[in-house]
Parts: structure tokens; C-alpha cells; sequence
């Protein structure tokens, strides 16, 4: 049974990083969000301690952080915090070149197994990641509706941003649609479904990973990878829908409702 996680951790956090003086926040929070490390931003605890929490409650036993050389705040966070539910182990993306870069630097962990991927700045409701591990048994994704991430703390418009999430009657999946043009994403509706970055990938991923040349921005991404394991590997990939928000912590804004939603969540690690 799947009890593998990776965690991508090693992002710049580039927009967590900008001032926003409507945010109210404590010194100790402002100084994290400085630093760009979305996932160690103190809500009762780090905001990474409720991920961890939560892979733990959907049966997930081991967490590999991705991180970057200078996250040395993750490494001694998570190196002397004693958990009995879910260890803790660290991989290092030299420098930020792209989700699937980040990815291939947990070959090591997955050692030859499946494991589930998500983000660090993401919190992701139990259903779901449970979803990924008990109705799939190969590589696949949570596809969340539109109308359940609506439920959450993100915004329409940053909703828009998300890739689409096309699949067949069988829930096989067709494409991944990148920043879908709003027409497109206007004719789905509610029903749309979006990727948030939640897979469960076969050992396959790697070499798909080494295959792929830079997006157009430069860095390597997981989309790609799954496209040209889809295209060139035969791999098939499912989707499990998911009715259910997942939190946003990519900005200082975001910091408030956050707080407001895990205020009677318990941490047990």
C-alpha cells in the first residue's frame, strides 16, 4: 500500500515574499514570509506541521521534504522534532529550476516505489489524499472541482489560473490544460475540474522527468512529465474527483483564512 509522500518545498515563494502592509502579522511570521518559506510560517505551529499532520491521518508514513541548500530552517525544524506518525526525511533540488526537477531529486526516497506528490504551501483535505492512495493503483491525480475549491480561501481569479482537468468516460486521463483561456473554463462551469498539484506517480515519473526539455519559462514541470509519460511511456493516468477545498498559503493575504480554518485542527505527528 502507498505510505510514500514528497513534499516540494525548494520554491523561492517569490509572491509570499512581497510587502503587504493590509496583512496584519506577528514578527516572527513576517520574518518567514521574508524569507520566502511559505510552509514554516507559524499559524499555532508551522503551517508544514498540519500537511504532516494530515498525510499522517490519510495513512502516509513517510514525507520526503524537497528543499532547497539554504532552507537550513526546514532541516533543523523537522531534524529534532520528535513525530511517531509520519517520519520525516529531506532531498535537495540544487537550485529552483521547476516542479519536475524538484520531483526528480526524490528519486532516491521513492526508491523504486510509488509515492504521492503534493505542494508544501497547500493544505489538502484528508478525503483527498486518502482518495489517491485507496481508489488508485496506478499513477493518477486528484481532480478537484471547481465548485468544492470555491468552498475554500481561494479566489475565483486565482481559481482561474489552475490547470483544467480533462478526462475520459472512464475517468482515464486525456490533457492537462494549462492557464485554460476563460471561454474554456467558462463552459465547464462549476463542474470544472482542477489540478492542485496532488499525484500519485508510478517509479516511471523519473525517466519522464530526465526527458523533458524547459517550459517556456525555463524550468522543468510535472504537467510535462505527465504528458510525455503519457505520450512516450504508454503510462495511464486516472483521476479521482474530489468535491472539497484545499488551502492556499502563497500569499501574505492568505495568511487570515488560513488561520481562521485550522483554528480547531490538532496537529499529531
Amino acid at each position: 500500500m502507498l505510505d510514500r509522500a514528497v513534499i516540494l518545498a525548494a520554491g523561492l515563494g517569490t509572491r509570499m515574499r512581497r510587502a503587504d502592509e493590509s496583512v496584519r502579522m506577528s514578527a516572527e511570521q513576517r520574518r518567514t514570509a521574508d524569507s520566502g518559506v511559505k510552509a514554516m510560517i507559524p499559524i499555532a505551529r508551522p503551517f508544514l506541521d498540519y500537511v504532516l499532520s494530515a498525510l499522517a491521518d490519510a495513512g502516509y508514513r513517510r514525507a520526503c521534504l524537497v528543499i532547497g541548500p539554504a532552507h537550513d530552517q526546514i532541516r533543523d525544524y523537522y531534524t529534532h522534532l520528535a513525530s511517531r506518525r509520519i517520519s520525516v526525511e529531506f532531498a535537495v533540488q540544487p537550485a529552483p529550476r521547476g516542479t519536475a526537477d524538484a520531483l526528480a531529486a526524490a528519486e532516491t526516497f521513492a526508491d523504486g516505489k510509488q509515492v504521492l506528490v503534493i505542494n508544501s504551501d497547500n493544505y489538502y483535505p484528508v478525503e483527498a489524499m486518502s482518495a489517491v492512495r485507496e481508489r488508485l493503483s496506478g499513477s493518477g491525480l486528484a481532480a478537484f472541482t471547481r465548485a468544492g475549491l470555491l468552498r475554500g480561501n481561494i479566489p475565483p481569479e486565482r481559481i482561474a489560473n489552475y490547470a483544467v482537468v480533462h478526462t475520459d468516460s472512464a475517468g482515464l486521463l486525456e490533457r492537462i490544460v494549462e492557464k485554460p483561456a476563460d471561454a474554456d473554463l467558462s463552459a465547464a462551469g462549476d463542474s470544472a475540474r482542477l489540478s492542485m498539484n496532488c499525484w500519485r506517480f508510478e517509479p516511471s515519473i523519473f525517466e519522464a522527468c530526465r526527458r523533458i526539455a524547459p517550459s517556456p519559462r525555463g524550468e522543468y514541470e510535472i504537467p510535462d512529465a505527465v504528458a510525455c509519460a503519457m505520450a512516450t511511456m504508454g503510462v495511464e493516468f486516472h483521476a479521482v474527483t474530489i468535491d472539497s477545498p484545499v488551502l492556499d498559503l502563497s500569499r501574505r493575504s492568505d495568511l487570515a483564512s488560513v488561520k481562521a480554518a485550522l483554528a480547531d485542527v490538532e496537529v499529531h505527528l
